[in-house]
Formats: C-alpha cells, structure tokens, sequence
C-alpha cells in the first residue's frame, strides 16, 4: 500500500472504525536512517492503535528502525516479506526474505532486543513455482523460534520476476486452505488472513479457521466497507456511521488540516470511494479529485461535490 495508507488516509479510515487496526505503507529502514524520519513518521495520537510497516532486512537497521517507531508512538512494528516489486527486490527485502527465514528471524530478534511493543510479520505463502505448503510452514516456524507471535498471511504466492506487483495481486491463486493449516499447526500463534476478501461476511467466514483478517485495497476502494467493523466485531454499542457522518468528519479534518497548509488534494483522494455504488457517486468523485479547484483549498468543493448526489437521489425518487 506505498503512497496510499499514508497520515491521512489514517484518519479518514479512523473516523469510519475506532478499533480496526491501521497500517502505515511500508517505510524502508534507509529512509529512516538517512531521510527525513518526520515526514515519513509523524501521524496524529487520534490514528491509534496503528502499527509501522517496515522494509528492511539488516537486522542492525531494522532494529535502530523498529526504535525509531516505538519512540515516535506506533504501537506494534511490522515486517514486511511480502511485497512483490522489482525494486523492492533490488533491496533484497520484501517477498524474496521468504528465501531467507533465518534472516528475517535475526531481524525479527534484533527488533524485539530493542524495543518492548510487538513485532509482526506479514508474508506470502510461497514464491515463484514453490506450491509445497511445507514451505511456509517451514518460515513460519523459523521466524515464530525468534519470537514472532503474529502472523498475516497474504494467502498466495509471490512471483518475483514476470508478474507486476498489480498481477501479484490478481494472478497466483488464493489458497486460504494454508493459513488456515498454519493456525492448525501453530494454535499458539496469532494468524491473520490477507487477500482478496472484499465484504464483511467473508471476514467472518475466514474469522472461523483464523484469527484476523486484513483488508487492503478494498477498504481503500470502497472505505465505507468499515464502517459496521466496530459493532460487528468489536461489539461496540455506537451507531455506524452513515456515508454523510463520515464525510461531515472527513471535512472537519479536512479544515484543520488545511489550515496547518496541507493539500486539500493529498486528503479528498483518499475518500473517493466514499459512497461507491451510490446514485451521483461518480459526479462527488470528479469534483472531490478537480486538482484545479482543490488547489484553491477552499472547502465548498464539498458543497459541490454534494450536489450531484442530492440530485441523483431527486432524480431517483
């Protein structure tokens, strides 16, 4: 999710579920120990709990990364073996770490040695032409010896060379039968699932034969997706938030931050799923994504954006 779950789609998510953890886009451990750690760390305490994603496989470097993160306030540091990218590749981190269990359960000691929140590994179940499930199992194992309680299993493979990361996503089959066998074989350990699941029923369904589930790029696509998480899993008593409640908290975020000299653009694209599937959505959608007009900053392009869905819903009654 690099360049999309940043700060402000963090909070977007937030106002529509209080509980569901949040996840940064994966931040590699150069860019903490040579870049600017602010722009790439700071969030608001209202983003709580969420954790950071790191890429990284030195386990000196993940460790002075992984102390970064606890001292700036995340609440958990995870690793990323997943991502599928050439030029993640090129250094020698994300999918292709599952080539080197050890290596990330040295990284993964190294990080729990420094700091006391927990640290977590999000994976694939294989690589390239490898279809034996004994060989996440055998990951899995290697890294849970080190310490690693938590797990998410982006159930498919990952191939490194042919497929871009969007075909990662599409192509290799889902096999949830495997992380399901992972919490049968290691019922000690925390197992979440990633991959494919796009409605709250099917995060119910997998919730039977694991213990999380992960949504990606639906809850990004369509965010109103959580916004019945919290009393459908968490059992909270509030009501879920209507479309127009969570924009109404989108906008007050919006003119804060605004006002601190944020882009009113780097905001409004996070939220253009916002009523997906609803009557005047693709007229909200092109005004809240006019870069012309949210240059200007000027909050009644919400106004506007919510004319062409009180005229659709004219039109329809």
């Amino acid at each position: 999710m690099m360049d999309w779950t940043d700060r402000h789609c963090r909070s977007f998510h937030r106002i529509l579920t209080k509980h569901t953890w949040l996840y940064t886009e994966m931040v590699t451990t150069g860019a903490l120990l040579h870049g600017d750690v602010a722009r790439h760390l700071a969030f608001t305490p209202a983003e709580s709990p969420v954790a950071l994603q790191l890429g990284g496989s030195e386990p000196a470097d993940l460790a002075k990364s992984a102390k970064l993160g606890e001292q700036w306030g995340y609440d958990e540091i995870n690793l990323n073996c997943g991502c599928p990218s050439e030029r993640v590749q090129r250094g020698a981190f994300g999918a292709c770490l599952m080539n080197e269990p050890q290596l990330v359960a040295d990284g993964v000691k190294a990080m729990r040695d420094a700091v006391s929140i927990p640290v977590t590994v999000k994976h694939r179940i294989g690589v390239d032409a490898v279809e034996d499930y004994a060989y996440v199992r055998d990951f899995v194992g290697t890294v849970a010896d080190a310490g690693c309680e938590v797990f998410i299993v982006h159930a498919r493979n990952a191939i490194l060379k042919g497929l871009s990361p969007k075909e990662n996503r599409e192509i290799p089959p889902l096999k949830y039968e495997y992380a399901y066998q992972l919490k049968r074989d290691f019922p000690h350990l925390e197992i979440s699932i990633n991959g494919g699941i796009t409605t709250l029923d099917e995060v119910e369904e997998h919730l039977e034969h694991v213990d999380g589930v992960m949504l990606g790029r639906e809850a990004y696509h369509n965010p109103y997706v959580l916004a019945a998480v919290d009393s459908r899993f968490y059992g909270a008593a509030t009501p879920v938030l209507s479309r127009e409640e969570a924009e109404a908290g989108l906008i007050d975020y919006a003119r804060e931050e605004v006002a601190r000299g944020t882009s009113l653009g780097g905001i409004t694209r996070h939220a253009l799923g916002l009523y997906r599937g609803e009557a005047g959505a693709r007229g909200w959608r092109r005004v809240l994504s006019d870069s012309r007009r949210l240059a200007t900053g000027d909050m009644a392009v919400f106004d506007e954006a919510r004319t062409h869905l009180r005229q659709a819903a004219e039109f329809i009654e």
